[in-house]
């Protein structure tokens, strides 16, 4: 489609839709999160989602995080322009973080992929924003701060999606944020202690790799290496399983790793080949994610010092597939895989898919990735107001590049226009939605009192 075409596209939307209509949020009158929770748990491991329900109990914030099937439902009922992209399908604030590229540089960039599927553009926005203003609420943050953070977040969409419509196709590809540069920018501007902390948690990243997972994680046992066990958390194979299982699964396991080779390019394909599988065990993570199943996998090349560690982490049904359609991947690791790549401004090196059949015998999907990577979350706890708006311009920015990628660029920033006619609107969507998630977090409290949920501190 031509850009003329496209620009026309995305003003005939606006008609249909108007940019003011998205501050809408009613509920459903038959709405319960707390049973859409109970059926996303059914398919996962049952010992692990009593953590699973303490750790979204721990506040409203945490609740949201864990949240994104009851989101997604919810927001299937509001107004769409009709423009699709590759939609994050979990794009809150604690998602985008930073990691190392493939040049050793440091990137800000969206970093959780599991609900990746197309869909409404929109939905990333709004859950960004959402996030916004729950945390906003959660830091103590007033009103005002809360809804500058929020239209500074979609402000920064609009416009970097207006910029990205007048640039080329190459130009949007190779668009990315380096962390040392954007923190020059700001330099003299935050205040000195907070970029004094910013800079001690990207100098703590850069210390977060291979050799401080194999520090961390590994210790010797009859000079063989091997995963530490602090259950429930993290658990060897040998404390999961009897000797003879656990062998038979470290021997099948090699069989996985080779499946999941072959959808690796030829050159990581060669620098997999230099590395030996050595051990597995399961590790729990994030907060949504607990209870699916994650696996780490430990790999040395010439000599123990030279460790590799992957993730492998299972992969269902995307929360968006029931409202948006089903994926056109049956194998949702590389759902999960090719959304990555279409998103992201530069990939871990080491991504890929495979499925497998678990101890249970039944064959589950799953992506790899490595574990730890330079990875650098935000530390949201003790930003200030000014830090949370400047956070909020990096998001914003940052989603709008990724979905400028797999989208209409030209008939998104058509529709998104020059006002702020959009910004004000989600800003208004943004606090009611706030509200609505402490309202579901203090049901979540209650499930768990009476005795409907049980829950767990790991």
């Amino acid at each position: 489609m031509t850009a003329p075409a496209s620009a026309t596209l995305g003003k005939e939307a606006r008609s249909k839709v108007r940019r003011s209509d998205h501050a809408d949020w009613v509920p459903a009158p038959d709405r319960d999160p707390i049973a859409i929770l109970e059926a996303q748990e059914r398919s996962r491991v049952p010992e692990l989602v009593p953590i699973r329900h303490a750790r979204m109990a721990a506040s409203p914030f945490a609740f949201f995080r864990g949240a994104a099937a009851v989101m997604a439902a919810d927001l299937a009922s509001t107004p769409v322009s009709g423009l699709r992209v590759q939609a994050c399908g979990d794009a809150h604030l604690t998602n985008f973080g930073a990691f190392a590229g493939p040049d050793r540089r440091l990137l800000f960039d969206l970093n959780d992929f599991d609900e990746t599927l197309p869909g409404p553009w929109e939905w990333d926005v709004k859950r960004l924003t959402a996030s916004f203003a729950i945390a906003g609420r959660e830091r103590g943050f007033k009103r005002k701060h809360r809804a500058t953070a929020v239209t500074t977040a979609v402000a920064s969409y609009r416009e970097a999606m207006r910029a990205f419509a007048g640039q080329t196709n190459l130009e949007v590809w190779y668009a990315r944020l380096d962390v040392e540069d954007e923190l020059a920018k700001f330099e003299g501007e935050v205040d000195a202690a907070e970029e004094k902390r910013v800079r001690r948690n990207i100098a703590k990243a850069r210390g977060k790799g291979h050799l401080r997972a194999l520090d961390k994680l590994t210790k010797k046992v009859d000079g063989e290496l091997r995963f530490r066990s602090d259950p429930p958390l993290l658990v060897s194979v040998d404390g999961l399983l009897p000797p003879r299982e656990a062998a038979e699964l470290r021997e099948g396991l090699r069989k996985l790793v080779e499946q999941y080779r072959e959808t690796l390019p030829a050159d990581r394909q060669h620098l997999l080949d230099g590395y030996r599988f050595r051990d597995i065990a399961r590790k729990v993570v994030g907060v949504g994610s607990v209870g699916t199943r994650a696996w780490i996998l430990l790999f040395t090349g010439a000599s123990d010092s030279d460790p590799l560690v992957l993730q492998a982490k299972e992969a269902e049904a995307s929360v968006l597939e029931s409202h948006v359609g089903a994926s056109r991947y049956r194998n949702h690791g590389r759902r999960v895989v090719e959304g990555q790549r279409l998103m992201q401004a530069a990939g871990d090196i080491f991504l890929g898919w495979c499925p497998a059949v678990g101890v249970d015998g039944v064959q589950r999907d799953f992506y790899v990735r490595q574990l730890w990577d330079w990875k650098l979350s935000a530390d949201v706890d003790s930003m200030s107001p000014f830090a949370f708006e400047i956070y909020a311009r990096l998001c914003g920015w940052t989603l709008a590049r990724a979905h400028a990628r797999s989208g209409d660029r030209v008939a998104i920033a058509a529709y998104l226009g020059a006002s702020d006619s959009f910004d004000e609107a989600i800003a208004e969507f943004a606090e009611a939605y706030a509200e609505q998630s402490e309202r579901d977090h203090e049901a979540l409290v209650a499930a768990i009192d009476a005795g409907r949920l049980e829950a767990e501190e790991a």
